[in-house]
């Protein structure tokens, strides 16, 4: 029996230990491709507000103006932590407090044991006042206040004394209102607001520094006390009339004002400069307070950093220090500082100080013992504009191609080439193997040529701050940096275009790119040429244009350097080509402006006549509506790179539906209010070119955010719903039916017919923040609308899905023709989310480009991170897979024809047998 009970315990250990294997080895399945064809990197804005954390020596805690919270490991720059806090207005950090070295809130007597480590205030109705961990990035507590007079208190200001945390709602031309809270617990020190009387304060004049409302009132700065119980105003005059704001010296009850420091609880003057910031820190030199000025010398790209002792205005040269300063940086801004005694042998102590900088362009420095540490590239948290580029050809396969490049049809030239170039390459392969070889050219020490499937590219991205950079799409590394300091975006939220007038597939002739913005002070055109591959400018890079540009777009033809011509329309709609010499080549070219508050779109004809250029209004279409309350809140257009390869679509009778394909026709969408429904929605599809409205539709008690994407015959958008509280979207097909018009040239000028719509809606049960449709190469493979969710996560949705034609009755037609019957929810399964677990923080944009595999499209998704990866809405059908068996397939073969061989012999020898019987 023993035997028997002994026997089944081990059946039962070897199936569990089978067992146990199996579930091992199904447990991580495709975890091995994380991060094979993607990556992601983490970001947390421009800075705003920033210090060194007295409990730590490696930890910067900083609050950025992407809302964001997060502490930064001093020693190599990387996030330790970060909390993304909410959107705008809401989310504004208007505070950020971090105690020095003993200065924090005790909950104890042990300095280890506080209430809380750092204090932020955020919004402004309400304003959420909120305590963190400073090691783990966990809230410790949160109180809220509701203002009185949310009017007022936009302009509300907030500062830390002591433990109790003053909030300040400034009354221009009246008063000032002060109320003192405890910081931990949000109750008020005193029964009531008490009001401070200031007629002299005014609007965009004044500032808050330490404990002082100080403004700068024509030829003198006026300043009180907040905390003084008796508050007298302080009056320091000035050498001339004040010109902007007064900005506050972090670390002292000081202000700067055109060029000059002026102290507020001293008579201390002291001349500045120009340019360059201020701090002042009093852990420096054993309580004593430094002034640290730093400027910037952009003839040599050199950083200097000079101090004073306050109490004397001596010069301090024990941290003075001169470092160079690249010229990818902008104007820095000292932010926080910390110095520590260090000893040697035979040698008195020294100071070895940490210097934290954030520049102009968002970039947040580092710069210890006089030299640069780390530099994190915050721009890339604003994302404006991005693009993928085709890499330039190997020296290789650059040989071949001025080989072929044979356009006179010259037999013997080309045959003498081919000779020639077969002797270069034996003789460069002997070279090579003797390491004697030529010296490789930039582009292949970099790693920047172009692969067999075009999978490699160059992803150009262009940043708010004017900042522009080059990025490897397969490793994330920055190639090179631009900054344009001059250039910002357009007006009502416009930003910066990019458009490739000529791609790296015309060998030898190099890629080229230009960006369009505006010039920050005149506000006219701004341009820049450049090189995408290497960033080098073209032609001097900046074109400066003496009038604001409307619209901007290149033209369709290409003179013999296969160069597209830039085509802008300034805002007395007179039409400009860039270069010049590309003007010949506009011909019947149609151009469109939108108005946005007047919900006003007009057309525009350009054409090249007698040597000139003359811009022809057309048309002019009005959707305000009847009452005029209606605004353009979105327009759509379709990719111009965008391929077409199935021009309708099979019925279940075998007949063709064909798709209204009409290249010029846009989306446009209008919001407003309504006396009946609260808020109207309409949809417009529009043609640019006739100016005809190709169909209209409206969704009543409509909110924004609007997404929209518009590609082929389909239209497809997402927006919320007041009326039920949800997010919906709604998908529009058109077709002109069983007769196709025109079959290879589309005209808007030949009154073609009206298309039959389909349309349909669905429920999505998340929130949506940017769509994208996928883009292929030749347009085969099949279409997926990329949904960007505000929880981070992208998912890749299939068309078939929100396909307007699912039959919501007798769907067993439709199941003939391929068609999923009809289900308002859309279904949101977690393998159709591209990230996986990468989450994206505030997604704004997610921009599409095709490979050179065409079952392959690029994507990149930008927000506070950045995400580079590649999808297959038709699978790999042209790529084998990465897990492929290399080795067996060739032992197969390889088995095959040696068979194949033997029984070959045999047949023969067979036949021959038969043949003498």
């Amino acid at each position: 029996m023993d035997f028997l009970q002994n026997r089944l315990s081990c059946k039962i250990n070897l199936w569990l230990l089978v067992l146990l294997t199996f579930l091992h080895s199904t447990s991580g399945l495709y975890e091995d491709q994380i991060g094979k064809f993607d990556w992601r990197q983490h970001y947390v804005g421009k800075i705003r507000f920033g210090g060194f954390d007295s409990s730590s020596l490696d930890r910067i805690i900083v609050a950025t103006e992407s809302n964001a919270l997060a502490a930064i490991s001093a020693k190599s720059g990387e996030i330790l932590w970060r909390q993304v806090l909410e959107k705008s207005p809401r989310g504004d950090i208007k505070l950020l407090h971090v105690p020095n070295q003993g200065n924090g809130v005790q909950s104890s007597s042990s300095r280890y044991n506080r209430a809380f480590d750092v204090i932020t205030v955020t919004g402004v109705n309400p304003a959420l006042v909120r305590g963190w961990n400073s090691n783990t990035g966990s809230l410790e507590w949160e109180w809220s206040l509701l203002p009185n007079a949310p009017e007022k208190a936009e302009n509300a200001i907030w500062f830390f004394n002591e433990g109790n945390l003053y909030h300040v709602v400034p009354v221009w031309g009246s008063h000032l209102e002060i109320t003192e809270y405890i910081a931990a617990s949000g109750q008020q020190t005193k029964p009531s607001t008490s009001r401070i009387s200031a007629a002299w304060i005014k609007e965009g004049k004044c500032t808050l520094a330490a404990q002082f409302f100080a403004c700068a009132i024509e030829q003198q700065v006026l300043a009180i006390d907040l905390l003084a119980e008796n508050a007298q105003i302080i009056a320091k005059s000035l050498e001339a009339s004040a010109s902007g704001t007064p900005r506050a010296v972090p670390g002292e009850a000081a202000i700067t004002q055109d060029g000059r420091l002026y102290s507020l609880n001293s008579d201390l003057k002291a001349p500045l400069g120009a340019e360059g910031s201020v701090l002042v820190d009093d852990t420096i030199l054993e309580g004593e307070q430094i002034l640290l000025h730093s400027t910037v010398d952009r003839e040599r790209n050199m950083f200097k950093l000079s101090a004073k002792k306050l109490a004397d205005n001596t010069p301090y040269e024990a941290i003075e220090f001169i470092t160079d300063y690249p010229e990818t940086l902008g104007t820095p801004d000292l932010v926080a500082v910390r110095c520590k005694t260090t000893s040697g042998a035979g040698s008195r102590g020294q100071l070895a100080c940490r210097l934290l900088i954030s520049s102009e362009d968002g970039a947040l420095t580092l710069i210890q013992q006089s030299k640069i540490k780390w530099t994190r590239e915050e721009a890339l948290a604003d994302v404006e504009t991005a693009d993928f580029l085709d890499l330039t050809l190997s020296d290789a396969e650059g040989a071949i191609e001025e080989e072929l490049n044979n356009k006179n049809g010259d037999v013997f030239g080309a045959l003498q080439r081919r000779i020639t170039s077969q002797i270069s390459h034996v003789k460069n392969l002997v070279l090579h193997v003797l390491g004697l070889g030529p010296a490789p050219s930039k582009a292949q020490k970099a790693g920047l040529v172009r692969d067999d499937f075009g999978l490699h590219k160059m992803l150009v991205v262009v940043t708010s701050t004017g900042k522009v950079f080059g990025i490897d799409n397969i490793s994330g590394k920055q190639h090179w940096i631009r900054y344009l300091p001059e250039m910002i975006g357009f007006a009502n939220e416009q930003s910066m275009k990019l458009l490739v007038q000529r791609t790296s597939r015309f060998y030898p002739l190099s890629a080229q790119c230009v960006i369009v913005g505006r010039h920050r002070d005149t506000k006219n055109g701004f341009i820049y040429q450049f090189n995408p591959i290497t960033g080098q400018p073209v032609n001097g890079g900046i074109v400066q244009l003496s009038y604001k540009i409307r619209q901007a777009s290149l033209l369709h033809e290409t003179g013999p350097d296969f160069l597209r011509g830039l085509l802008l329309l300034d805002e007395n709609n007179e039409a400009h080509v860039l270069p010049e010499s590309s003007a010949k080549y506009v011909s019947n070219f149609y151009m469109f402006s939108a108005d946005r508050e007047s919900a006003t779109i007009e057309g525009h004809l350009v054409e090249f006549r007698n040597g000139k250029l003359s811009t022809v209004p057309t048309w002019t279409v009005n959707l305000s509506g009847t009452g005029r309350s209606q605004q353009i809140i979105a327009i759509e257009g379709k990719n111009p790179i965008e391929h077409v390869h199935s021009q309708g679509r099979v019925l279940v009778d075998r007949s063709v539906l064909y798709k209204y394909i009409n290249p010029n026709l846009i989306a446009v969408a209008t919001h407003g209010p309504d006396n009946i429904h609260k808020y109207i929605l309409n949809v417009h599809l529009l043609d640019v070119v006739s100016g005809s409205i190709v169909f209209s539709m409206s969704h009543k008690r409509i909110r924004p955010p609007l997404q929209m994407v518009h590609s082929e015959n389909w239209l497809v958008y997402s927006y919320y719903n007041e009326k039920v509280r949800r997010t919906e979207v709604t998908s529009v097909e058109l077709y002109e039916g069983k007769t196709q018009t025109n079959s290879t040239v589309w005209s808007s000028l030949d009154a073609p017919p009206m298309p039959l719509v389909e349309r349909q809606s669905y429920v999505l049960p998340v929130s949506v923040a940017t769509m994208k449709e996928t883009i292929t190469e030749k347009g085969i493979t099949n279409k997926h609308i990329l949904f960007a969710l505000t929880t981070g996560a992208v998912v890749e949705m299939s068309w078939a899905l929100l396909d307007p034609r699912r039959p919501v009755t007798s769907p067993e037609k439709a199941r003939e023709e391929g068609i999923i019957p009809y289900m308002p929810e859309l279904p949101m399964p977690h393998e159709i989310i591209i990230n996986y677990n990468q989450t994206i923080a505030n997604i704004k944009g997610i921009h599409t480009a095709p490979s050179g595999l065409e079952s392959s499209c690029l994507v990149f998704v930008h927000g506070l991170d950045i995400f580079v990866t590649r999808v297959a809405p038709s699978k790999t059908f042209d790529l084998l897979k990465e897990d492929f068996d290399y080795f067996l397939i060739a032992v197969v073969l390889i088995l095959l024809t040696s068979t194949s061989y033997v029984v070959k012999l045999f047949a023969s020898k067979k036949a021959i047998k038969q043949a003498w019987k």
